[in-house]
Order: structure tokens, then sequence, then C-alpha cells
């Protein structure tokens, strides 16, 4: 499936970085994890990049050492950019070689630069509100984000206020909160935005997601397979359903959306 030798593997193996369990029978296989497969397919993808097997092993050992007890590297996205690894883990992001952490340092001026302008933006739309439709308000959003999510959230408020079915209101809305923290107002708003078309692949994957951190692992799948029936090219959806399946025990569905999404990311 990876393309490693079996070398390598055992090599990554050796080193401890896999987690791989007796087989039965004579021979005593080694059998694999999902998680295994996917901590391959990072190393094979460093390998691709012509970043040496001797510092790709040195970076998942001190990623190793770096990551709190009980955490997996499966859980982490660890890509090369250029000659440097670059380990995030959703929220930060930092080289496991120096632990320096990673920061974009030029749309953090940007946004700071541009949040007066966005907030002048916005209290001129509160002034004009009486001429701005669902469809204004949703475009005020999209332009506030970035720099005032705040005033974002109530722009698409008040795009809901006035067409309750707008589904892409409910999904960036849904979005917003989520990263606030209020998964499950997200969720709510999510699950509008599909009853107002349930073909929006976006608000059934952002679905999963919240599924997923509300531990509902079960209910996370079918948002996720909603998804794919909508738009069956979302890698990302094809990625979560197998490591899902993977902890639900269904080793060969695991696999089947996990080749999907190697098919669909280039087979790294």
């Amino acid at each position: 499936m990876l393309g490693l030798t079996v070398a390598q593997v055992r090599g990554f193996a050796r080193d401890g970085f896999l987690t791989p369990a007796p087989g039965r029978g004579a021979r005593r296989k080694l059998r694999f994890s999902f998680q295994d497969l996917v901590i391959l397919r990072t190393a094979k993808a460093l390998v691709a990049a012509r970043i040496p097997a001797r510092r790709i092993r040195r970076a998942l050992k001190n990623l190793r050492q770096q990551l709190p007890q009980g955490r997996s590297l499966a859980e982490l996205r660890i890509v090369a950019e250029g000659d440097r690894i670059v380990v995030s883990d959703g929220t930060t992001a930092w080289n496991p070689e120096s632990g320096q952490t990673h920061l974009d340092f030029a749309v953090s001026d940007l946004a700071t630069r541009a949040a007066p302008i966005a907030r002048r933006t916005a209290q001129a739309a509160r002034a004009a509100e009486g001429d701005l439709d669902a469809e204004d308000w949703y475009e005020l959003g999209l332009e506030l984000e970035a720099v005032e999510p705040g005033e974002a959230r109530d722009a698409y408020r008040r795009a809901l206020e006035l067409d309750a079915h707008h589904a892409d209101a409910h999904v960036n809305l849904g979005r917003l909160l989520h990263e606030q923290g209020l998964v499950e107002e997200a969720e709510r708003h999510y699950r509008l935005a599909l009853s107002a078309n349930p073909d929006l692949a976006t608000a059934a994957y952002n679905l999963g997601i919240a599924l997923e951190d509300l531990d509902r692992p079960a209910d996370a799948v079918e948002a996720y397979r909603q998804a794919l029936a909508a738009d069956p090219r979302l890698a990302d959806a094809h990625y979560n359903v197998a490591r899902l399946y993977e902890r639900l025990g269904k080793k060969a569905a695991a696999l089947r959306h996990l080749s999907s999404y190697e098919r669909l990311t280039g087979g790294l």
C-alpha cells in the first residue's frame, strides 16, 4: 500500500515508532494497526520530500518525547516544508528537531492592521442594516472572519434572522462557534444547514468533527458518510472515517477508506 521496503518497515518498528502485535501461527508475522499505517505513510511522504532517513528517525524520536503520555504520532500532521520537518496538532505548529514554534507573522500582522477597518465596516453595516439582505450580511461575515471573528458571528446571526434557511451562514457560524469551544451549539447549526441543504458536504463533514469532539464516534461516522455521499472526493472525510472505523474495530472498512484517501491524495 505504501511502497516502503521490508527493511524500512522493520527499521521503524525496531526504533519504537510502530506498535505491531505478534500474529498467530508458526511464522508469527507482525500485525500492524491503522495508526501504524498512518505513521508509515507520513514517513514515506518525508522520504519522498528528500528528507534524509537519519533526520526522519531523529525527528520522530524527538516528537515521541515531546508528546504527552497517551498521545499517538498518528494524531498529528507531519509534513516537509522545504528541507524542514513541521508538525501541527491543529492549533500549534513546531519543528520537532529544534522544538521551535512556527508562526505566520505575515498573516498575523495583516490581521492586526485590518482589524480597525473591519470594525468600521461592521459599524457602517449596522447603521445601514435596513438596506441589507441576508446575502449581504453573509458576505460581510466572510470579509470579517479573518480579522474580527466576533463581528463575523454577529453578521452570520443577522443573516439567519433574515433567512433561517441560509445553509452557508449556518455552516460558517457553526465553525466559528466550534472554534470557541461551543461544540453543541455548533452541532445545532451544522444540522440546520443540512436540513436546508442535505447535499452540503462541508456541513456534514464539520458535523462529523463536532461529533468526534463530543465523543460520539458512531454518529461521527454517519456524518462523514453523508459528506462522502455528497462529495466522494472529500479526502479528509475518508481519512477520518478510516480512523474511526479502526477505533470501532471495523478494520476492513478502515483500510478501504484509507485506500481511498491515499488514492485521492496522490498515493503517498
